[in-house]
């Protein structure tokens, strides 16, 4: 069935509600960023494969809303079929809603799915439509009648985290959690990356996040799991138990929330929990902030450990696919979808190995410019030598998760605006690491250091700088980030033990994109009250491209002892070849 099929069909069963028009998000019930299969609706009714977006159709309308990151696959995803692409370019303050207020009349009615949106979500969109008389109305899943072939819930096997891996005790993070909570309290968890840190569950159900579908319903002395029963075999029942975890049926959650006392208290965070869980809530119903995400921002002194070793993995597995790369280019036909797989198949040499935290985005020349590319077999470029390749990829291991961009160059003789905004990504990044805050330092006072060579050229980047970074889980994992406007996680305080992206970059529509990307732990300085960082990832900056003159002593001295480091540490596991060319890549450079 094409797009405009399937969107003929969906109009339909508006029509039947007696609904102008519906609002097709990228979420699930547990306001997940990546999706499984089951629930990737808007990609279903529209074409598009963004991992952010939100589809609206009307009677006369199809549109789809994403910002900057997609602009390009947008039009290219979108373009034989009816619907019209909608450029977002602030992604915390989409403007779907405007066009509502704008293009629906007084007195009719847009439709949501409650489950796929929160709260805080509904709420804000309700508000805006009331002021100019327009109804929002959670109608279900609308899907269930029109997608026949749509898949059903994974029935992969969750696990338990191996214990010599774990942060914690699950015993520990239980109390945490339980630590001030009152009689005839309840919490509520839906984020699965919260729930799979609770009770170090993990699984297969979403592609690229271990986590298994889930919800958490606990008060001061007990906690129950909704899960699929056939997901959990002998031994984890058998651990749960031992820890005092009831578990009840996935679809029980609904009905169990219901049957709450309206003397007793149900506490959520409206940013996660859906409209509709919330509507069905008889008690009364508290907001706070998920205590899991705050504390799991926090990584503890162990997880840091098995961090750093999984940085020396995956720096290994990178030295041997860009050696790979570097000697098939010249003689071989190397697409950029080959080299996605060669990455993978390195990572998965090493040890620990569960597979990629995101499908790798390898973008040759003008491709680089399609910030969340995604190389395909049939599609994709062959890399040459000459132009230059973005390489932005990671691994999840047992022991950690990895996140790296590296832009090389294939040429010798490079385009000079290329050296001058590759220059600038490359001191931004370096800047923002060396940053030295004071506690209490949020990301947004902290973007502007990774922009600000940039800005001095007139040149910018329209995505943020950083994102947080979970522990064999979410390779993007609230609450804290780097980004230049308000949004949640600009606004949340940098702390000791938080993992966070460093990766600004350029983009030259149909030339080249730049982005430099390390992973940086945020630690605490000498100096009492302040805080530092260190770049935990190891693996070479290409310095070719490079304009050593403009760049200060600091930044040099930065550039020499971290590759002094990645040599340290990576070519201990490497053969003789492949130290030669780490030791090469890893020269010192001076002016």
């Amino acid at each position: 069935m094409s797009v405009d099929r399937r969107v003929a069909a969906l109009r339909l069963a508006m029509e039947k509600i007696n609904i102008q028009a519906f609002i097709i998000p990228s979420s699930d019930p547990h306001q997940s960023e990546y999706v499984t299969d089951h629930w990737k609706s808007r990609e279903w009714i529209s074409g598009f494969t963004g991992s952010a977006g939100t589809a609206i159709v009307s009677h006369n309308h199809a549109g789809l809303w994403t910002d900057s990151r997609y602009f390009l696959q947008g039009e290219t995803e979108l373009a034989n079929s009816e619907y019209v692409l909608h450029k977002v370019y602030d992604q915390f303050a989409p403007s779907h809603t405007d066009w509502l207020c704008n293009n629906l009349q007084a007195g009719e009615t847009v439709g949501v799915d409650g489950l796929n949106i929160s709260v805080n979500q509904f709420k804000a969109l309700q508000l805006e439509l009331k002021a100019k008389d327009i109804h929002l109305k959670d109608v279900g899943d609308l899907f269930e009648s029109i997608w026949s072939d749509r898949p059903t819930l994974p029935k992969d096997k969750a696990f338990i985290h191996d214990e010599a891996y774990q942060g914690d005790s699950m015993s520990n993070r239980i109390k945490q959690v339980q630590k001030g909570m009152k009689e005839k309290e309840h919490f509520l968890f839906s984020a699965l990356d919260d729930i799979a840190w609770l009770l170090h569950l993990r699984g297969r159900d979403v592609e690229s996040n271990p986590v298994a579908i889930a919800y958490v319903l606990m008060n001061d002395h007990s906690v129950c799991l909704y899960i699929d029963p056939d997901k959990l075999d002998e031994a984890t029942l058998a651990i749960y138990q031992k820890n005092k975890v009831t578990l009840k049926a996935y679809k029980d959650i609904l009905q169990d929330l219901k049957t709450i006392p309206s003397d007793e208290s149900v506490i959520i965070d409206k940013s996660i929990v859906s409209q509709h869980f919330y509507s069905a809530i008889k008690a009364n119903v508290q907001h706070r902030g998920s205590i899991i995400r705050q504390l799991k921002a926090i990584k503890t002194d162990k997880e840091i450990a098995h961090f750093r070793n999984c940085m020396i993995k995956d720096g290994v597995a990178l030295t041997k696919a860009f050696m790979w790369l570097e000697d098939k280019v010249d003689t071989e036909e190397v697409s950029e979808y080959d080299f996605a797989m060669k990455l993978a198949s390195c990572r998965s040499e090493q040890g620990q190995y569960f597979g990629e935290s995101f499908n790798a985005i390898i973008g040759y020349a003008g491709n680089g410019a399609i910030i969340h590319y995604r190389p395909m077999p049939d599609t994709s470029l062959t890399i040459k030598p000459a132009k230059t390749l973005l390489c932005d990829s990671g691994g999840q291991y047992y022991d950690g998760t990895t996140d790296i961009t590296r832009t090389i160059v294939l040429e010798e003789s490079i385009d000079p605006s290329f050296i001058e905004a590759y220059t600038a990504v490359l001191q931004g990044m370096i800047d923002l690491e060396q940053a030295i805050i004071p506690e209490g330092t949020y990301g947004v006072q902290m973007d502007m250091l990774a922009r600000q060579h940039l800005w001095a050229k007139g040149l910018n980047y329209l995505h943020g700088t950083g994102h947080g970074v979970g522990y064999f889980l979410n390779v993007h994992e609230p609450p804290q980030g780097f980004t230049a406007g308000p949004s949640p996680r600009s606004n949340t305080v940098m702390k000791a033990g938080m993992i966070t992206s460093n990766e600004p970059g350029y983009y030259k529509e149909g030339h080249f994109g730049i982005r430099i990307e390390n992973l940086i732990l945020t630690k605490e300085h000498t100096k009492e009250g302040f805080l530092c960082h260190e770049s935990i990832t190891l693996f070479p900056i290409d310095m070719r491209p490079v304009n050593i003159e403009v760049l200060s002593d600091k930044q040099i001295n930065w550039i020499n002892e971290y590759h002094q480091e990645v040599y340290k540490k990576i070519s201990p596991h490497l053969n003789e070849e492949e130290k030669t060319w780490l030791h090469n890549k890893c020269l010192a450079i001076a002016k």
